[in-house]
């Protein structure tokens, strides 16, 4: 399956080391969507998994120029690029999260998404 073309949740994962669940698939969208289901986590250097805090409802957005997951005082959790080739990290409100890779800005090399169907 497409991303695009079920309503089914869906699961990314950047370079088998942090990603996020998604509640919704991702779409073009103005504003924010998706639900408290919508999660981020890390798997490296151990697993660690980043749940709604109830603080916002910024939980997916994306574009033609970029998706976001979570977001909150102009910082997303994951943001990736448009080509799917530069990603950035930072902690926002909507998870409470840490930075998922090493540095806040990283080139992705490998990234997948499963749907649930």
């Amino acid at each position: 399956n497409t991303v695009g073309a079920t309503d089914s949740p869906a699961l990314v994962v950047i370079k088998d080391i942090f990603g996020a669940y998604l509640s919704h698939p991702l779409r073009p969208s103005e504003k924010f969507y998706g639900t408290g289901e919508t999660f981020l986590f890390m798997l490296h250097p151990r697993f660690k998994c980043f749940r709604w805090t109830g603080e916002n409802s910024f939980f997916i957005k994306g574009d033609l120029d970029f998706f976001a997951i979570g977001g909150g005082c102009g910082h997303f959790g994951l943001w990736v690029d448009e080509n799917l080739y530069l990603g950035r990290s930072s902690p926002c409100y909507t998870f409470n999260n840490c930075c998922l890779s090493e540095t806040d800005d990283f080139r992705i090399m490998e990234l997948e998404v499963w749907t649930f169907g």
